[in-house]
């Protein structure tokens, strides 16, 4: 029997209808996923409690959603914690331990991930922005837009939104995951740019960061053009959500926004201080967060992939160290949740190297110093105007006299480290005054160089031995010539060994 064409009518009419219920149903189950990163800020944020900041965007987003007053990063400088929130893994754990741009890497290009995980789901998967991972095809993203670190700010904040109206565009029927990497507190920090801010703070405006220690006006300058930064981040996650909800997919999609580590000031980037590690988070999800919602846990940017896959439906891997926030994101109080928080510095690269681990709870924080009292090359690109790597938002010898006592006693402190360190977060948050050694402070001492050596012990650190710290250090010190980035094929040694060691039983 030949298909008349009213039968033809009906049988369309029924697909459409029956694709258009599959679409919804679909939708209803699979939200879509925007993530935003925004570089080298921590919480100086109108939000948080900054007096400074002008973020009226982000202040917003926090009153529609949840913000977590304790975040973290894993490690303080782009790659590893890029790596780390990506792939749900610490950086010991998948590798990249260092900076893309220096040749470290990841120890397995096969490595899951968000893309991997979320293509494989029928997620349309985008980047907007750097990635700054190796190896890059790792993460086979479906559509790669504004792929340079664009530090000079030659791509507005609008191109951006742009850029984000295009993917979205292109999704189609498909649930989407965008992450969007903002660079616009990553030095230089600019203070105009395309008539952005309107109105630029000035040194007299502005004091610097408590945690920082030091004062002039040629800081201030810095400080200042750090908050003209964060408004022009501030306009350009306004425009990137007006796009979101232009494209009509707002009331569907999990927003996410964090900080990838803190501002490089001294004791910030690069360190395993509060200032390096704790950053802004706060997550918007309609009809699943409740509005104005403050959350005081210790939670990590290795709880975003959790979360994500929890939200698209997936099972979360067991070996990702991270939590799913949803129930945080519910208001609801978790039977148990993490007692504390870890980190890792390498340095990130040969002209920084020194090994540093933290861990913290509620209240106090320890820092272990494999290498003690040995020069933190680190810390020399802050505190040494002759070091080749000296960041213009460092301390001076002059800025550094005229500072406090207790500064300048933390200052030497950080540039030749004890082996611990330890700090009582509630009575001195910026870390100021070292108890390690104070017998009052004993059972919080021992407490937590036990938490960091059963974790180091479980998630197979290979740093947990001190010949692999000694063997690392010492490749790192001697490549200081920078001779292996024109080398094509070389790569650091650790990326086979530690892998080799962390696989033995």
């Amino acid at each position: 029997m030949v298909p008349t064409r009213m039968d033809f009518v009906a049988i369309t009419t029924l697909i459409t209808m029956l694709s258009g219920t599959v679409a919804s149903s679909f939708a209803e189950g699979q939200p879509n996923v925007l993530m935003i990163v925004s570089e080298d800020n921590g919480p100086e944020l109108g939000c948080y409690g900054d007096a400074f900041a002008r973020t009226p965007t982000l202040d917003r987003l926090a009153s529609e959603g949840v913000r977590f007053e304790n975040a973290f990063v894993p490690y303080s400088v782009c790659s590893p914690s890029r790596a780390a929130f990506l792939t749900g893994l610490h950086p010991h754990q998948n590798g990249q331990i260092g900076l893309a741009t220096h040749k470290f890497a990841m120890y397995d290009k096969e490595t899951p991930n968000v893309a991997t995980h979320l293509n494989a789901a029928g997620y349309y998967t985008g980047l907007i922005g750097k990635l700054h991972v190796n190896p890059e095809s790792a993460f086979p993203f479906d559509s790669h837009q504004i792929p340079s670190s664009n530090f000079q700010r030659k791509q507005s904040v609008a191109d951006y939104a742009a850029a984000a109206k295009k993917f979205i565009s292109e999704a189609g029927e498909k649930p989407f995951f965008l992450s969007v990497n903002f660079p616009d507190a990553h030095l230089p920090f600019i203070r105009k740019v395309n008539g952005r801010p309107l109105k630029p703070l000035n040194e007299d405006e502005v004091q610097p960061m408590p945690w920082i220690g030091v004062n002039s006006p040629r800081l201030r300058e810095q400080v200042a053009n750090y908050y003209n930064c964060l408004e022009r981040l501030d306009s350009g996650v306004e425009m990137l959500l007006d796009t979101l909800a232009e494209s009509g997919h707002a009331e569907n999609t999990l927003v996410i926004y964090f900080g990838d580590h803190g501002a490089q000031f001294p004791r910030g980037k690069g360190t395993v201080y509060e200032g390096g590690l704790r950053v802004p988070m706060i997550v918007r999800w309609p009809g699943q967060t409740k509005a104005g919602t403050v959350r005081e846990e210790l939670v990590s940017t290795l709880d975003v992939l959790p979360t994500i896959l929890t939200a698209a439906g997936l099972d979360v891997p067991k070996e990702l160290p991270g939590l799913p926030l949803q129930p945080l994101l519910r208001n609801e109080t978790p039977e148990s949740w993490r007692q504390f928080n870890f980190a890792l510095t390498t340095g990130s690269f040969p002209r920084a190297c020194f090994v540093q681990h933290s861990v913290r709870d509620a209240r106090y924080k320890l820092i272990s110093s494999p290498h003690p009292n040995t020069e933190n090359l680190d810390a020399n690109t802050y505190l040494d105007e002759k070091h080749p790597h000296y960041v213009i938002s460092g301390a001076t010898a002059e800025e550094q006299l005229a500072a406090p006592a207790h500064v300048q006693q933390a200052f030497a402190l950080w540039s030749k480290p004890p082996r611990f360190e330890l700090y009582d977060l509630k009575n001195d948050p910026y870390e100021w005054n070292n108890l390690a050694e104070n017998p009052d402070h004993a059972e919080a001492l021992n407490r937590l160089k036990t938490a960091l050596s059963d974790w180091q012990s479980r998630t197979r650190d290979p740093f947990i031995l001190q010949k692999n710290v000694d063997d690392y250090v010492s490749e790192q010190l001697a490549n200081r010539d920078f001779k292996y980035r024109k080398m094509k094929d070389f790569r650091w040694s650790y990326i086979d060994d530690f892998a080799k060691w962390r696989n033995q039983k």
